[in-house]
Parts: structure tokens; C-alpha cells; sequence
């Protein structure tokens, strides 16, 4: 199966820089409790709380909504999970409906959804791929728009990806996939947008495991709803073409380094003075020598959609580290720490000369727990920091995150 890199054609989907920094991690926690090789329908549920002093990531100097700034949550999550195998066909699916009640701001109570559905197809020894469709919604993140309104975000997602193994050292590839989002706000509806990626490629594939490709990608963004700025009515359409090396090199028994790099040119419909192309890409190491530690490195170069009104895209350049620690058969510690810099492209001319560019670092540190294999009780910390852009309205801040979680699948 396609398992390195099968979900890259969704690298240009918006960060998870969310309001509720882990509540997205606390609900996908139970799907990590299904030991391999289990098979069949299992049950999944879980409750939740958290705590936020930045809840919507105001900038220090300013004032919170009616006089706050943070507020805690509580969240209860239940849903199904199915897993088959058939032969040489797998198929996953899983639906998850989450409910969240805030104590303070109420009005951003919500109901989360995530309906996934893969079909990990093999024909004869040559032919293999991934067929799949995903729907999820949840609350959009603050970090780049102020406001103390609920704005839902719903986000569908349909990819295919295939191989055809035409000789024992060589594979070519293709892959295409549709993502869209919506937005529940009416001052946010201008983020409504469609991406279009399609793909080809091919790799070589020696006998240590590692494998070394080409894949050519091309990316249609089409905005649906213009926006007026300044009284101009935005045509924020785009192309995006890239050239790229894609690498899995197994260097050890412990050591894999994945390398999807290369060359991207992203071109406006409108205001070619927008237009930028260069390196891009990211680099991942992973490291997990015999013992309980494993650690992970990555480092990226991307372009990135920003929910904001006055930025589009960004460029972004970060790099972040991890490490998990399984320090008994039942007790996992995980900590990771990443830093990105964003170089803005504004929707319009700016005049002044201006920084356009700000930081966001963020860390986590959790201890999980199974008492049994089906349990999962999760403590967790978070920080997220923003050096902020003042030309732009993005203030520096900071927010810290404590939460608490216990998943239970049977």
C-alpha cells in the first residue's frame, strides 16, 4: 500500500492552530486504543475538559470580551469504528460526533462532526492505492481573525491514490483529491474555497526498502465568494505548479528520513505582482532506537492559506521537534515544540513599507495512560506564542492550555 506520503496532495489545508488548541487532539485519542490487527465495529467514547487563558488569541494589549479573556470547556465525544479486511482489500470507517459547552462564552457551544471512510484497494501484485472521502467540522481557529462569535468551519475532503508496479524495481504513480471549505460566518464566507490537486510520478524502488521518486502536482484554488477590499472586488483564484523529489530513505533499523521537495510556482488569476515561486517543501527524520524513547524532526517550507481579512496565503518556514517516551507498558509521555515564521502576501497593494512577517512557536507536553487496553486517560499542556504583525492588526500574544481526557473504545 501507498503509505508514505498518501495524504500530501492536503498540505496546503490551513494549519490547526485552533481556538481550542487539544480539543482536537482529545477526541481523535480513542482511535489510537485499537490495537493492530483488530477487525470489526467497535464503540468509541470519551469526555473532556479544558482550560484556555487566551481563548481567543487577543493580543496581550488588548481587552477581553466583556472584560475576559479565557474560559474552560467541557466536550463528550461517541461515534463508530469499523475496520475489514477482505481479502486484499482493507476498509476503514469511522464517525464521530462531538458536543462542546463552554462555561463563559457560551455562544461557541457546537457540535463536532469527523465521518471518515477508506478503501485500501490492491489489484493482482501490481496495481494498489487508496481510495477515500472525509467530513469534519468544527470550530475555526482565532489565531488570525478577532472576534468572540462562533464560526463554524466544514471541511470535505475526497483523494484518490494509485501505483502500478510495471517492473520489481520500478512504480509509477498518480494521485487527485478535492478539498473545500465553508465557513458558518458571514464576514469569514470569503475564505470559502475549493482545492483541485492532481499528480503523477514514479519511483525507483531498491531492495533496502527505500524508495526515491519525481511527482509533477498541479493545484487549482478557487475562491467562491470575491470579496470587496478597498472597493475592489478580489479574485483570489490560483494555480499552483510544483516539480518535486519524493524520498523514503530507510538509513538504519532505526532511522527513516521522508523528503517531499522541490520546486513551486503559485500564480494568481488576478494581481500577478502576487505571484511567487521557489523551494519548497518539508524533510521528516524519525528516529526510535531499541528501548521506549522516539523521537521525530521536521522542517518545511510551504504555502499556506490564512483565514484573515486582509491576508490570503503566507509562506511559511518552521521546523519542530518530538519525542515519546513509553515509560511503562501502560504509561506513554509525548512533548513536541515547533516554530514557523510567516511571510504574508496581502490581497491588495501595500503601499508602506511595512513588516509583513511575524512567528508562531507553540509546545505540548502530555502523559497518557491505559489502564486497560481499551482505556486511554489523557493530561495534557499546551502554549502557543505569536510575535504578531501591527501593520496588519496581528498582535502578539500568548495562550496557555491545560486539559484533561478519558477515551474508552469497545
Amino acid at each position: 500500500m501507498l503509505k508514505p506520503f498518501q495524504t500530501t496532495l492536503g498540505a496546503h489545508a490551513p494549519r490547526a492552530s485552533r481556538v481550542v488548541l487539544l480539543a482536537g487532539a482529545i477526541c481523535s485519542m480513542s482511535a489510537s486504543l485499537a490495537a493492530p490487527g483488530d477487525e470489526g465495529f467497535d464503540l468509541l467514547a470519551g469526555l473532556g475538559y479544558f482550560h484556555d487563558d487566551n481563548l481567543f488569541r487577543l493580543p496581550d494589549e488588548h481587552p477581553g470580551f466583556d472584560g475576559q479573556r479565557s474560559d474552560s470547556a467541557r466536550q463528550a465525544h461517541a461515534g463508530l469504528l469499523f475496520n475489514k479486511t477482505y481479502g486484499r482489500q482493507e476498509v476503514y470507517a469511522q464517525a464521530k460526533f462531538t458536543k462542546v459547552e463552554f462555561d463563559r462564552f457560551d455562544q461557541l457551544d457546537y457540535d463536532g462532526k469527523d465521518v471518515q471512510a477508506r478503501w485500501n484497494w490492491q489489484l493482482g501484485n501490481r496495481l494498489d492505492g487508496v481510495l477515500g472521502a472525509n467530513y469534519a467540522q468544527t470550530l475555526a481557529p482565532y489565531t488570525d481573525f478577532r472576534s468572540n462569535r462562533r464560526n463554524l468551519r466544514e471541511h470535505r475532503r475526497q483523494y484518490f491514490d494509485g501505483a502500478w508496479r510495471f517492473h520489481p524495481g520500478w512504480r509509477a504513480r498518480t494521485a487527485a483529491s478535492r478539498d473545500k471549505y465553508t465557513y458558518e460566518l458571514l464576514v469569514q464566507r470569503f475564505n470559502d474555497r475549493t482545492e483541485d490537486a492532481v499528480e503523477i510520478g514514479g519511483d525507483y524502488l531498491p531492495r533496502s526498502g527505500s524508495t526515491v521518486g519525481l511527482v509533477a502536482r498541479r493545484i487549482k484554488g478557487n475562491y467562491l465568494n470575491r470579496r470587496m477590499f478597498g472597493g475592489l472586488s478580489l479574485d483570489e483564484r490560483f494555480e499552483q505548479e510544483e516539480l518535486k523529489a519524493r524520498i523514503n530513505w530507510i538509513a538504519s533499523g532505526s532511522t527513516m528520513v521522508q523528503v517531499l521537495a522541490g520546486h513551486a510556482r503559485r500564480k494568481y488569476r488576478a494581481r500577478s505582482e502576487r505571484d511567487a515561486s521557489g523551494f519548497n517543501g518539508r524533510i521528516t527524520a524519525v528516529h526510535q532506537p531499541r528501548g521506549k524513547m522516539r523521537y521525530t524532526a521536521a522542517a518545511w517550507r510551504e504555502f499556506s492559506a490564512v483565514e484573515s481579512n486582509v491576508i490570503s496565503y503566507s509562506l511559511n518556514r518552521g521546523a519542530s521537534a518530538a519525542a515519546s517516551w513509553e515509560a511503562t507498558a501502560k504509561i506513554r509521555v509525548d512533548a513536541n515544540a515547533s516554530i514557523e515564521k510567516r511571510s504574508y502576501n496581502a490581497r491588495v497593494p501595500l503601499n508602506a513599507a511595512q513588516d509583513l512577517d511575524d512567528s508562531l512557536k507553540q509546545a505540548s507536553l502530555s502523559a497518557t495512560w491505559n489502564p486497560r487496553r481499551t482505556v486511554a486517560l489523557t493530561a495534557a499542556l499546551a502554549r502557543q506564542e505569536r510575535s504578531g504583525s501591527p501593520f496588519l492588526g496581528l498582535g502578539r500574544f500568548k495562550a496557555n492550555t491545560v486539559s484533561l481526557a478519558a477515551n474508552l473504545q469497545f
